[in-house]
C-alpha cells in the first residue's frame, strides 16, 4: 500500500481522533484543539486517547502516552495536527513521542505555525518512524481552523449565527426582551455553538433591544460560556445592560472608538478594546487582530443584519449557521429557498452548503467558504 493511501483502520482512527478534538473546541484557546488516538494496527485495538486539556495543556499526545504507557512501544499514533517540535511551556511532543517508542504517526494536516511548519514530522522521520500526512485533511482542517487562521491571516474563524422567522426576517427585540423566532431545540443547538467558540460577538443595537446574558445555558456547559464581545460606536446605555452586570461573572470585553469614556464599564470589570474608525465605522480588520493577539480563535457573531453585513462585506465570515423558522404549512426549507434567505443578509458567494438538518419545528442550514483548499498539503 502506497503511502498516499491510508487504510480502512486509518480512516477509523483519525475520525476517533478528530471527534476527539472536538471536544477542546472552546477551552483550548489560544492553542489548538487537537485528538490523539494511540492503537495497535495487528489487533485493532485502541490503547489509549487523549485531547488538548481546557487551556491549551496537557497537549493532546502526551496525555494519550501517558495513558498507553509501556503499551505505546510499537504501536501508531493517530493525531489530528502535526506534534509540535518546539519547546514552549512543554517540551516538543514529536520528542515525546519518539522517546514512547511508537513505531508509526498518521497525521491530520500539517501545522502551518512558523515554529512547527512539517518540522515535527521530520524529527519523527529522522528517528525512524513511519509517517503519514493528510488522511481526512478537510475534517482536520475545520477543526482546527481557528489556529489555522490564526497563524496564517492573524485573525480568528469567524461564523455566523443566524435565526430567521418563516417569511426570512429578523423581528426586533424591546425594552430590553428578545423575540423568539425559533424553537426550543434550535435555540439549544444555538448555545452548543457558544460552548464551541472562544467568544460571542454582538454589536451595541442587539444589547440595547434584547439585553442578552450571551452565555451557554445547556445543562452542564454553563462554563463553556464564551468571552462576550460588544461593538459600540457610543458607549450609552451599555452600562445598564445585564452583560455589564456579570462582567466579574463571565469576560465582557467592549470595543469602541479610541478616546471614548469607558471608565463606568471598566469599573464594572469589563475589558475595553480602543480601535480606530474609518469612515465612521469600526475597523474590523484590526479589531480581528487584536482578539487575535488576545487569544481569540474561534469567533461567533450573533448581532443581527447591519453586523452580519458588516463582517460579510470586509470578508470576514467562515461559516454561517442559519436557524429558519418554517411557516404554518410546515414544509421544509429547500436549499435555494434556504440560500436565497441568507442572501438578504450576506453574500452567500463561494459558499457550499455542509450541513442541513430538522431541529424540533425549524431548518437548520450551514455553509463553509472553503478557504482551506489552496493552503499546501
Amino acid at each position: 500500500m502506497g503511502a498516499s493511501e491510508p487504510s480502512g483502520f486509518d480512516i477509523q482512527m483519525m475520525r476517533v481522533a478528530l471527534r476527539l478534538a472536538a471536544r477542546g473546541l472552546g477551552r483550548t484557546a489560544p492553542n489548538p484543539a487537537v485528538g490523539a488516538v494511540i492503537a495497535d494496527e495487528r489487533t485493532g485495538e485502541v490503547i489509549a486517547r487523549g485531547w488538548t486539556a481546557p487551556g491549551g495543556r496537557p497537549h493532546a499526545e502526551p496525555q494519550a502516552i501517558a495513558r498507553a504507557g509501556e503499551r505505546a512501544r510499537g504501536a501508531t499514533m493517530y493525531v489530528t495536527l502535526e506534534p509540535c517540535s518546539h519547546y514552549g511551556v512543554t517540551p516538543p511532543c514529536a520528542d515525546t513521542i519518539v522517546s514512547a517508542g511508537l513505531a508509526r504517526v498518521v497525521c491530520g494536516i500539517e501545522d502551518p505555525d512558523p515554529r512547527v511548519a512539517g518540522r515535527g514530522l521530520a524529527r519523527l522521520r529522522q528517528a525512524g518512524l513511519a509517517v503519514q500526512r493528510n488522511v481526512l485533511a478537510d475534517a482536520a482542517h475545520w477543526v482546527t481552523a481557528g489556529h489555522i487562521l490564526r497563524v496564517t491571516e492573524r485573525r480568528p474563524l469567524v461564523t455566523l449565527k443566524l435565526a430567521l422567522d418563516a417569511t426570512g426576517g429578523v423581528p426586533r427585540g424591546g425594552e430590553g426582551q428578545p423575540t423568539w423566532v425559533t424553537g426550543e431545540g434550535a435555540r439549544s443547538a444555538g448555545h452548543l455553538l457558544r460552548a464551541c467558540s472562544d467568544a460571542i460577538l454582538v454589536g451595541r443595537r442587539t444589547v440595547l433591544d434584547d439585553d442578552p446574558l450571551l452565555n451557554c445555558r445547556l445543562p452542564g456547559l454553563a462554563a463553556n460560556s464564551p468571552i462576550r464581545i460588544v461593538l459600540a460606536r457610543t458607549l450609552d446605555g451599555l452600562e445598564q445592560s445585564r452583560l455589564a452586570s456579570t462582567a466579574r461573572e463571565i469576560p465582557l470585553w467592549v470595543v469602541c472608538p479610541e478616546g471614548s469614556d469607558a471608565s463606568a464599564l471598566a469599573d464594572k470589570g469589563a475589558t475595553i478594546i480602543p480601535t480606530r474608525l474609518v469612515a465612521g465605522e469600526l475597523w474590523l480588520p484590526a479589531i480581528m487582530e487584536a482578539l487575535v493577539a488576545k487569544g481569540v480563535t474561534r469567533l461567533l457573531v450573533e448581532g443581527g443584519p447591519a453586523t452580519w453585513a458588516a463582517f460579510s462585506n470586509a470578508g470576514l465570515v467562515d461559516e454561517a449557521v442559519m436557524f429558519h423558522a418554517r411557516g404554518p404549512d410546515g414544509a421544509e426549507l429547500s436549499p435555494a429557498c434556504a440560500i436565497a434567505a441568507l442572501r438578504r443578509y450576506i453574500s452567500s458567494e463561494g459558499f457550499d452548503i455542509y450541513d442541513r438538518r430538522t431541529i424540533g419545528g425549524d431548518d437548520m442550514i450551514a455553509l463553509r467558504r472553503p478557504w482551506h483548499r489552496g493552503i499546501r498539503r
